[in-house]
C-alpha cells in the first residue's frame, strides 16, 4: 500500500495536498478520493522566511527574494508532477491529484544556475502527522538524476505541528549532501520528499527559487537530520 496525494483549492489560489492516507486497492489510486473542504492557514511559525500576500513574493530577514522560479498553484498543479500519479479535473477546485509516491516534483527544464540561485523557500501548512518527517529535497542537473548524494535539508521551518503553517528554508550553498554541486551546476529539476511514510497530509502553498538577499545572515543549520532513506527510482 502507498500514499495518495491529491490537489484542491485552499481559498487562496490551489494548492497542493499531500494525504498519505493507505488506499483500499494499490491498483485504484483513485477510487477513494473525496474533494475536501478549504484548509485554513491556522498559526503561521515566526522565522527568517515569510510570504509577504501585498507583494506576492517571499522575503527573508526582512528582505524581498529576487526569484528565479515561483509556483503559486493558482488555479493549477503548476506542472509540479509525482511519480505514478494520476491528475484529473477538479469541478470548482483547480485540479484532483492523486499519487502513489510521498514526492513531488517540479517540471523539468528549469535550467537554473545555482550558483546565482541556492536559495528554496516551500511554505506549507500540515494537516496530519504521518510517521516520520523527512523534508529533503532533491534535485538534478545535466551530469545526475536524483542520488542520496545530492540533497538539502530545511535550516528553518522543519516539522511544523499539524494545523501549523510554515516556510521551509533550504540555503543550497550548504547543502545536508554533496556541497557544493548545487553551486557550480545548472538546474534541472527539484523535488521535494516530505515525509518518509504513510500517514500525513500537507498543504503545499507556495514554492520559489531565488538569490539570498544576504548571505551573511542566513538562517542557521538545525541539528542533523536523521539519515534519509535512498530515493525511489525514477519512472519514465
Amino acid at each position: 500500500m502507498r500514499p495518495a496525494w491529491t490537489g484542491r483549492r485552499t481559498g487562496l489560489g490551489l494548492a497542493l495536498v499531500l494525504t498519505a492516507t493507505l488506499l483500499a486497492s494499490c491498483h485504484r489510486p483513485g477510487a477513494n478520493n473525496v474533494a475536501a473542504a478549504p484548509t485554513p492557514i491556522g498559526v503561521e511559525r515566526a522565522g527568517p522566511a515569510r510570504w509577504n500576500a501585498t507583494s506576492g513574493g517571499f522575503e527573508l530577514n526582512g528582505k524581498p527574494v529576487k526569484t528565479t522560479k515561483l509556483w503559486t498553484f493558482d488555479g493549477s498543479t503548476d506542472g509540479f508532477t509525482t511519480v505514478g500519479s494520476t491528475i484529473l479535473p477538479a469541478p470548482g477546485q483547480g485540479a484532483a491529484v492523486t499519487i502513489a509516491d510521498p514526492t513531488l516534483r517540479s517540471p523539468k527544464g528549469l535550467s537554473i544556475p545555482g550558483g546565482q540561485y541556492n536559495l528554496v523557500l516551500v511554505r506549507l501548512t500540515r494537516v496530519a502527522q504521518g510517521a516520520v518527517w523527512d523534508g529533503a529535497l532533491y534535485y538534478s542537473t545535466p551530469a545526475h538524476h536524483e542520488a542520496t548524494a545530492y540533497f538539502g535539508k530545511p535550516l528553518s521551518g522543519a516539522n511544523p505541528k499539524v494545523g501549523e503553517t510554515t516556510t521551509l528554508v533550504y540555503d543550497m550553498a550548504h547543502q545536508a549532501n554533496g556541497a557544493p554541486d548545487w553551486m557550480q551546476s545548472s538546474i534541472d529539476q527539484i523535488r521535494l520528499d516530505l515525509e518518509d511514510k504513510p500517514g500525513g497530509i500537507f498543504v503545499i502553498r507556495q514554492i520559489a527559487i531565488g538569490e539570498n538577499p544576504d548571505p551573511t545572515t542566513a538562517p542557521k543549520a538545525a541539528a542533523p537530520a536523521a539519515k534519509t532513506a535512498p530515493p525511489p527510482a525514477a519512472k519514465s
